[in-house]
């Protein structure tokens, strides 16, 4: 059963994911927890500028910024094998295409339906597609098969977008 034409059968097998030593996961979800919260402030600051200066002009700035501190990392955080883009598979670089289209739909929407409602509509379309995505082991992920705790998980972050909704 397949649902999309990008699966493990057309994009070739990422590298086995590397062994997670016991502290770092410990160590990783507040990490991860801090730049979900870093959205949502995100998306605070993008509606209002969106409105002053015009959604595409708030991506660009907000991308603009990001690439800058990038830079300067890259360049201060010593030597590094640079990217060697002609040689991966053009659909890897689709997060270049995805990213600023997130970024330009958090613009439009935050101002409309506020910052709580954009960011539970996000995660659960985050959460949807990732757990098909692990289920499948599209794009090279580590296949994990969808289990009813999985479902739940699901079915929960789809009950507290309506509940929002309703609020």
């Amino acid at each position: 059963m397949q649902s999309s034409s990008i699966d493990t059968a057309a994009a070739p097998a990422a590298p086995a994911a590397p062994a997670t030593k016991p502290g770092l996961r410990l160590l990783l979800l507040p990490l991860v927890i801090l730049a979900g919260m870093g959205l949502s402030v995100e998306a605070g600051l993008l509606g209002p500028l969106g409105v002053q200066v015009g959604h595409l002009w708030a991506t660009l700035s907000i991308f603009g910024v990001g690439s800058a501190i990038l830079f300067l990392l890259l360049l201060f955080s010593g030597k590094q094998q640079g990217p060697a883009l002609s040689e991966l598979p053009r659909w890897q670089l689709i997060g270049g295409i995805l990213g600023p289209i997130y970024v330009v739909v958090l613009t439009l929407a935050t101002p409309h339906i506020g910052v709580a409602m954009t960011m539970i509509a996000i995660l659960s379309g985050q959460v949807g597609k990732s757990v098909l995505i692990d289920h499948f082991g599209w794009f090279g992920a580590t296949r994990k098969k969808v289990n009813g705790e999985r479902w739940l998980a699901l079915l929960l972050i789809v009950a507290a977008l309506v509940l929002i909704a309703r609020g």
